[in-house]
């Protein structure tokens, strides 16, 4: 990675960070010449665990416990990423969740958990992170203040195929997630940059939970419909948390100053514009 594409010495906050995605970028940017890695999960065992591999790595870390459906969680998250490191320079937006049901199915308590989760909290965690980047200095002169980045998903375009039957909560929680970001990129340029990552079949445990709910419905050992949906990933292979944290660096380094509003696909060739 060269200079101009590196995260060096940013002070980097990301929710959601005790598994999966969110891990995953955690120890990339602790990887990649990141000072600090501010580890948020409404697990606090798991955020104080992923903390722990961010310091072996030997980056400065803090583990917060946050859940990101209260306001004041997102907001302390950013006062205390700001009372031990100074400052914060990007904001990863990743906490959310996943649910598998039939449309006739569903009630509205799970469209309001859905919406709670992966469209208010990505809202506040923006807002609060947004309030102190516009009150803090240029990361360099003629730099933005800060870049916010949100974990949006290729369920959230058009499409999707027979997963869409089931899974319409989480497409429409993802699909606001992408106009929230072309909205808040806007009303903040431009001393803030805001985009979003759409990723696609990500090995995680969420994935792995899916796997078992959607295999379980249509009488399929436990695996088969994993080993379906890859079979078609012109890239030849399911994706990696790596995949989506090599997208996270670009957008937190200087490379990516003058892209905001975007929406960017990483998802091995599934959904290709």
């Amino acid at each position: 990675m060269t200079q101009a594409a590196s995260p060096a010495g940013l002070v980097v906050a990301i929710t959601g960070a005790g598994q999966g995605i969110g891990r995953g970028l955690a120890l990339a940017f602790a990887q990649n010449g990141t000072r600090a890695v501010v580890v948020s999960d409404i697990n606090e065992a798991a955020a104080h665990t992923v903390a722990a591999e961010v310091r072996a790595l030997g980056c400065a870390a803090l583990a917060l416990q946050a859940d990101i459906t209260h306001a004041e969680d997102c907001a302390n998250l950013v006062v205390h990423t700001v009372q031990a490191f100074g400052r914060l320079d990007v904001m990863v937006c990743n906490a959310g969740i996943m649910q598998m049901r039939p449309l006739l199915e569903l009630q509205g308590e799970d469209w309001d958990r859905m919406m709670a989760v992966n469209v208010k909290g990505t809202f506040q965690t923006l807002q609060a992170a947004a309030r102190q980047m516009l009150a803090q200095p240029p990361l360099a002169p003629g730099r933005p203040r800060g870049k916010i980045i949100a974990i949006a998903s290729i369920a959230g375009r058009s499409g999707a195929g027979p997963i869409a039957a089931l899974i319409a909560p989480y497409r429409a929680s993802k699909a606001a997630v992408i106009s929230l970001t072309q909205s808040a990129a806007f009303t903040l340029a431009p001393q803030i940059t805001v985009n979003a990552i759409c990723p696609g079949l990500v090995e995680t445990d969420m994935w792995k939970q899916m796997d078992r709910e959607w295999s379980a419905m249509q009488g399929l050992a436990e695996g088969e419909v994993w080993k379906q949906r890859i079979a078609g990933v012109p890239m030849g292979r399911p994706q990696q948390p790596d995949d989506v944290a090599n997208l996270a660096l670009y957008l937190g380094s200087p490379a990516s100053d003058y892209m905001t509003g975007q929406s960017i696909n990483i998802d091995g060739g599934l959904m290709m514009n």
